[in-house]
This record gives C-alpha cells, structure tokens and sequence, in this order.
C-alpha cells in the first residue's frame, strides 16, 4: 500500500529552521521493527507514525521514533504532528488528544483567517525531579570547565515531564557557544535515571537575539554517534516546569522564549508557559510555528 507522509520544520516560522519532522499518516498495519526502520531511513533527530486512537475520544495515537530508538515523548513531534493534522482536517479542532507510550498529550491549535499558525502541547506528566549531579561531571560531556556550569539556582538535574534529560545552566553566552559533546565524558555520565541527553542553557543572551530571553542546546547519541538536536520541546518544558519549582511564585503563570539551534545554523523559538496554584505546578506547555516542507508516498517491499 501506498503510505502518505509530510515533513515540517517545527518551532519555526520559516523553511529550513527549527527541527525537522518527518509525520507518517498511514501507518497502520506497521510493526514496530518497521517504524524504526523508517525512522532510521529519514533520519530526521524524530519521525512520527500516526494510528487510529485506541479510545475513540482521542483523535490519534502517535508512537515516535528516533533514528536509533522509540521515546514515550517528544515535544517538537507532538508539535509538528498536530500542525500536520490540523492542516490537513476537514473538519477544524481547537485542540488535538494524542495517546503515547507517556500519556495523554493535549495539543492546542491556534488559527488565523482559517490558517493553522501555532501549536501548544501540554506535558502529559508531572515534573519529576531526579538525580543530581555535579559541575565536575557535566562539564567534560560538554567540553566545558566545571567553572563554566552555574550552580546557585540549580545544580544540573535529571528532570522529566514525560521523557527524562539532565539540565544544566552555563554561565555565558559564549560557553554555550563554544561547548562540542564528548563521548568519552558522556559514556562515563549518562545514562542516569533514564536520561540519555544532556540540554543545556544560559541566560545570558546579548540584545541581538531578542525575544529569547534564554539561549540553549541539546546533545544526544544518534545513529551516527552524539550530535545536535535544533530544538527539543520535551526537555524545554521539563526545564520549564524546573524554573517553576523553582521560582516563589505562589499562583499565576511563568513565561519564557527559549532559542535554540541558533548555534547550529537552524534557529529555532519555543515558547514555554507554566501554571502555578498555591505553590505548585498545575501543567506545563510548550508551543511554536510550523513550516510544512516536503509531502510523498513511499511503499514498502512486499506490501500490496
């Protein structure tokens, strides 16, 4: 059979930013060995496979696939998933229920003049924070001194809202800039509590990259060793909603435009909001713009 696919940049508002995605329509009757297969085939740092709902009050079950192995959640899929979805419906939905390995994913779409332009995801679980480690072990994974890594808000951390990674905060601009992953470093490190990457951020941002207010980047293993993810909406928010637990806001909501890729050459922007009541995290969203590339079938051997 012929499977219909169509690619976007997600938290992008034009082509060849942010993150690349490859959304596959028409996967069912797929197994799991053949997702990954596809998966690995595209490339992409996520390709998603979209199947009917196993509850039919949710709108799709989306399984995801890096090029090396399944996650039970990411941000720029869900994301680039919903604005493919949202696209191309019939009939327009303010908001998407994706069914993950995770959870339940709730993704707002946002329209103007009958054009989908935003997508907002809600984390599907509650900020877990997990192992701690030290400047002395992250920085190497970074190619970075221990001096380069900040400490007095928060010391690097495995925190998760559905897919866990270490966060860590770098003094400088400049540091962020100039770190390049170390396997070596990585291997002796990760993974920890289920944390493979390693997202790392500064708030030091010079006036010409405005309206980020945080610039970041993310290392992870990929098909062909460590590499460079441009935007990664699962760890933004889970660093998000650490901010949050951090900060002594009692009710209201917290607000960030986090960049990310820019060091890359794929500038990416997330926007990321957290809701607080009496001191606690009530949910955590991270949303962004869509660009939509490239659309195909492709028919795999020996199906009809």
């Amino acid at each position: 059979m012929q499977r219909r696919y169509i690619t976007v940049d997600v938290f992008t508002d034009r082509a060849f930013g942010g993150n690349q995605l490859a959304v596959v329509l028409d996967a069912g009757g797929l197994s799991t060995a053949q997702m990954q297969a596809i998966a690995t085939e595209f490339n992409y740092s996520e390709t998603t496979f979209v199947l009917p709902p196993r509850d039919s009050a949710n709108d799709a079950e989306v399984r995801i696939f890096t090029p090396v192995r399944e996650l039970p959640f990411a941000g720029h899929p869900n994301v680039g998933s919903a604005f493919v979805l949202a696209t191309i419906a019939k009939e327009p939905k303010p908001r998407l229920l994706f069914e993950e390995k995770a959870g339940l994913v709730p993704v707002d779409i946002r329209r103007e003049q009958g054009r989908v332009v935003n997508a907002e995801l809600t984390a599907p679980q509650p900020l877990s924070r997990l192992a701690q480690l030290s400047a002395a072990e992250v920085a190497p994974c970074l190619s970075l001194t221990a001096d380069d890594i900040r400490t007095d808000r928060h010391a690097p951390q495995v925190v998760s809202v559905g897919t866990p990674f270490v966060v860590a905060e770098v003094r400088s601009r400049h540091a962020v800039r100039r770190a390049k992953p170390d396997a070596a470093a990585f291997g002796r490190v990760l993974p920890r509590d289920g944390a493979f990457a390693i997202y790392f951020y500064t708030r030091d941002v010079p006036a010409p990259e405005s309206p980020c207010e945080l610039q970041a980047r993310m290392f992870f293993p990929g098909a062909s060793g460590l590499i460079e993810d441009p935007a990664t909406g699962s760890a933004t928010v889970a660093a998000a909603a650490l901010f949050a637990d951090l900060d002594s806001l009692l009710e209201g909501e917290l607000r960030h435009t986090i960049g990310q890729g820019f060091d890359m050459g794929r500038p990416s922007i997330l926007l990321t909001r957290v809701r607080k009541q009496n001191g606690k995290i009530v949910s955590a969203h991270v949303g962004g713009s869509c660009v939509q590339m490239m659309e195909g079938t492709f028919r795999l051997a020996g199906e009809g």
